[in-house]
């Protein structure tokens, strides 16, 4: 059966059907008939247009290759919000199978397997302050807490700010990354440091 021969391919997060082919030695049509043939009986899951993932390798994902596929579903994105505020260790607010991101194309969310990855579009000249790690594209502590007050003062997002340590997070450097942000932002800002 060419499935045993695909779950040798677990040590890949995910795969196309271009590699499916090449790895069978298939036609790449060969091998879209057989992706989506496995996908049916849920032996892999469709991430998106052909991209896969072995059902029992999704199962086991670490937080940072949950991390990686959110950042595929859209390009350019980074991971940030809240999400960005638990890896950086601010929040004790546990988001389970719960993904936040900035994106420039679009807000939207993509749900799969009852895991969720959300999407957050932003103006492009407030699309910096993340850097790669592993693959990975996250937000710095203090950028992922101002994109929370960026849409917080937009009505888009809403947060406990009781969840967040800000001792953990450094003023002057929200501060500096602040001034380029509209005033409601500062605002909330100043009114929730203040607290």
């Amino acid at each position: 059966m060419k499935y045993i021969k695909i779950r040798e391919l677990k040590e890949k997060i995910y795969f196309t059907t271009n590699e499916i082919a090449e790895y069978l030695g298939i036609k790449k049509e060969s091998a879209r008939v057989l992706c989506s043939r496995y996908s049916k009986k849920g032996l892999i899951i469709r991430l998106k247009r052909d991209l896969y993932i072995l059902r029992e390798k999704w199962e086991t994902l670490s937080i940072e290759e949950y991390f990686n596929i959110a950042n595929i579903f859209q390009v350019p994105s980074y991971i940030s919000l809240m999400t960005g505020l638990y890896y950086h260790q601010i929040t004790t607010q546990v988001q389970r199978r719960f993904y936040e991101s900035i994106s420039l194309k679009r807000s939207i969310c993509f749900s799969i397997e009852q895991t969720e990855f959300h999407y957050y579009k932003i103006n492009r000249k407030f699309y910096f302050g993340f850097f790669k790690k592993d693959k990975i594209f996250i937000a710095e502590k203090e950028k992922a807490f101002v994109d929370i007050l960026y849409l917080t003062s937009l009505g888009k997002y809403k947060f406990d700010v009781s969840s967040v340590d800000l001792r953990k997070l450094k003023k002057n450097k929200i501060e500096k990354i602040l001034k380029i942000y509209p005033e409601k932002t500062n605002k909330i800002f100043i009114k929730i440091w203040k607290s």
